[in-house]
């Protein structure tokens, strides 16, 4: 094989052969290629063409994944995808009208793409029951950075009440990160009550009412229980706060019906993530109800935080996708987001019972997707994680709200997320067997290595995604018989 073959461009996930097997590249061929290459930038461009394809592998077919951050696509969203690559050099900068719909863009063929965000916008904006929905935020944490700059600007107010780090806000909500180091906000935690895992409204009010902020957030990272945002609509009126929910963890709930509705229940704008609990794409959304002037004043100062002020390039190419991920939760969101929410209950008792230590135990574990595991009697969370990636179990270590915050490489939790292997078919059988490969690892009964063997096992026995389009054309038939 000459060296140019070795870089012949490739397509992710082509069908039916790995890219070691299309271009031939065995372990043996790869170690005298290596050998043969002198350059190193040739060398480096070898690496990066095996890790990838490696780590298609290891990720998708050899490992369990419980990240609560990482969503999975459907066979049908990733081949929206591969059918977009054109979109992923195009540009669309410009402005939206209050419809959340193309109002005016700066360069030229942009018919298709306009009809694509469009679309995307109005699929969002049907499946979440609002008026407005703005699809060109390319994450989640640009959808806050758009949410609190618009808002701040809106309100001339530069007070943001959040709930703290340690309770579980995402690092864009701190002083210590985006809010914060980038925005110049000031941040004011909401009471948090570590018993119940949530806001205390009653306690949140005063400080609200004190504070007179111009903004009050909701949502996080660690996400058991729904926030009260109900029960504190009325004090943010008080004060003349927006109040925006940060659902990027729960947003696929949301859409099944089986979490709070924020929107409904007093929230301005819904930001969030497109690729947790929401099965589409990497990308971002806000999500909002154009009802008096107060409301289009924010959404003018948001949707002007967004372009030119943060954004050019709006990734284009994932829209398509978006908007079938938006079909497939209108379609098979509500099974999804049921089972989802039932094996991670079922995980939190299941890991109770046989003596782990599972926050929320009161009020059934969680509500959500995932639970808050407290591991220290067993060496805590770093060395926790770390042991079960040896037997290809993926989460993350989680500080947990009494924890000493200055302790975050080995804090006591563990973040545990149920909505890829839900994705897959587990059903609360499954789960408990998994849990018990878990407690193996956790309570060293046996060698990581050796549970790894009964890992890949069973992740042998899910090789289907369920609850979405098998194929694009499978999505089509639906359309065209519905």
């Amino acid at each position: 094989m000459s060296t140019k073959e070795a870089f012949i461009p490739i397509r992710k996930n082509e069908a039916a052969k790995t890219i070691r097997d299309k271009y031939l590249l065995s372990p043996f061929v790869l170690k005298c290629l290596r050998l043969h290459i002198m350059d190193e930038f040739l060398r480096l461009a070898l690496d990066l063409i095996e890790a990838s394809e490696k780590h298609e592998h290891y990720r998708d077919v050899e490992c369990i994944n419980l990240i609560a951050s990482e969503g999975l696509k459907s066979p049908a969203v990733k081949e929206m995808l591969r059918l977009s690559m054109d979109l992923e050099s195009r540009y669309a900068e410009g402005e939206n009208d209050l419809d959340g719909h193309v109002k005016k863009r700066y360069y030229q063929g942009q018919k298709y793409m306009t009809i694509i965000e469009n679309c995307a916008t109005d699929l969002m904006k049907t499946l979440f029951k609002c008026s407005w929905a703005d699809v060109r935020l390319v994450s989640g944490t640009h959808a806050n950075l758009a949410a609190f700059k618009g808002l701040s600007m809106a309100t001339k107010n530069n007070k943001m009440v959040v709930t703290p780090l340690s309770c579980g806000a995402h690092i864009s909500h701190d002083y210590t990160g985006l809010a914060g180091m980038v925005l110049g906000l000031v941040n004011i935690d909401h009471a948090y009550d570590a018993e119940e895992m949530t806001i205390d409204p009653d306690k949140s009010a005063s400080i609200i009412r004190a504070a007179k902020p111009g903004i009050v957030t909701f949502g996080g990272s660690l996400f058991l229980f729904p926030h009260p945002v109900k029960e504190l609509r009325s004090v943010a009126d008080e004060v003349g706060a927006y109040i925006v929910y940060d659902a990027a963890h729960v947003l696929g709930l949301i859409a099944g019906g089986m979490f709070q509705d924020p929107l409904r229940e007093g929230a301005d704008f819904i930001t969030s993530s497109t690729h947790k609990t929401f099965p589409g794409p990497q990308g971002g959304v806000i999500l909002g109800d154009l009802k008096d002037e107060r409301m289009e004043k924010a959404i003018k100062r948001i949707q002007y935080a967004i372009f030119p002020l943060s954004t050019s390039n709006t990734h284009l190419a994932r829209l398509p996708a978006l908007g079938i991920a938006a079909l497939e939760m209108r379609v098979f969101g509500e099974a999804l987001a049921k089972q989802t929410v039932k094996n991670a209950k079922t995980a939190g008792q299941y890991l109770y019972e046989n003596g782990v230590k599972v926050l929320g135990e009161s009020k059934g574990f969680t509500e959500s997707h995932q639970i808050a595991v407290d591991v220290r009697e067993y060496g805590g969370g770093r060395v926790i994680a770390e042991r079960l990636e040896e037997a290809n179990i993926i989460l993350n270590r989680n500080i947990l709200p009494y924890d000493d915050q200055s302790n975050r490489e080995n804090p006591s939790g563990l973040r545990i997320g149920f909505q890829d292997v839900t994705r897959r078919g587990f059903k609360e059988g499954d789960i408990k067997h998994l849990c018990d490969l878990m407690l193996q690892v956790i309570k060293a009964e046996r060698r990581p290595s050796e549970v790894k063997e009964d890992v890949l096992a069973l992740r042998r026995e899910f090789p289907e995604i369920e609850y979405g389009f098998k194929s694009l054309k499978e999505a089509l038939d639906y359309i065209k018989k519905t």
